[in-house]
């Protein structure tokens, strides 16, 4: 690509951990992608496709107790367990009987709600997953700005079931040519995606998270976390409350 074309089109760029987002947001004109596949960002899209009405994603326990004080329904997740004393935790699979139609709930978790507040002062913060990823993409494409895809990780650290998620991303946005000027690790993350997407189970099999989450016999929540396209709703931060994107 010539420099003169780069200069035409939106950069996309994977941010491989939450540490190192401040090296690459350097103009908040721009859409962040909070991608926390296991089990934050899967579990939010799950919860607007249940019916709640909002989510107020918080980044400490200690802000999560005084929502709870309040009298809200508060979810709390750390190291992939249900922090005692709260409402839910991140599964994704909690939200199937909608039991929060209509309401606003609360959580926080280990990585991805903090990856939210990070990203807050973006003109654009969005949630995505595998699970809404179609959804997602067209939602990049028609905000038309430069693209942070924030890989959440495991308390700072890269992991892989996030960068399979960007590189996905990165792959089909880049086919529009607004969105062909690739950061060195949106190339990357797009041939991680490739080397897996014929079977991503199998390729995070060795995944610590992947691991970690078999160990506690979560693994329906690891085959939901790779589903594609099970909702429509691109979940939008909107001040300090998550909203549905659907009209």
């Amino acid at each position: 690509m010539s420099e003169e074309s780069s200069r035409n089109t939106r950069k996309v760029e994977v941010v491989l951990s939450p540490a190192l987002f401040p090296v690459y947001f350097e103009n908040i004109d721009c859409t962040v992608v909070v991608i926390d596949v296991f089990r934050a960002t899967s579990a939010i899209c799950a919860a607007f496709e249940s019916g709640i009405d909002s989510l107020i994603p918080v980044a400490t326990l200690e802000e999560a107790i005084e929502y709870k004080k309040k009298g809200f329904l508060v979810g709390a997740e750390r190291n992939a367990e249900v922090v005692e004393g709260f409402d839910f935790g991140n599964s994704p699979l909690g939200f199937k009987d909608g039991q929060f139609k209509d309401k606003t709930i609360v959580l926080t978790t280990t990585n991805g709600t903090k990856a939210v507040d990070m990203a807050k002062s973006a003109h654009n913060v969005v949630i995505g997953a595998f699970t809404n990823f179609t959804a997602v993409c067209d939602y990049i494409e028609k905000a038309d700005k430069d693209v942070l895809l924030l890989c959440a990780g495991w308390k700072d650290r890269f992991n892989l079931e996030d960068t399979l998620f960007a590189g996905a991303v990165a792959e089909k946005i880049s086919q529009n040519l607004r969105f062909r000027n690739l950061s060195d690790s949106s190339i990357a993350a797009i041939n991680m995606y490739n080397s897996a997407k014929d079977d991503m189970y199998e390729f995070l099999g060795e995944s610590s998270h992947r691991k970690r989450l078999s160990r506690m016999n979560m693994e329906e929540d690891v085959i939901y976390c790779l589903t594609l396209d099970l909702s429509n709703i691109v979940p939008v931060l909107q001040g300090n409350v998550i909203v549905s994107n659907r009209e």
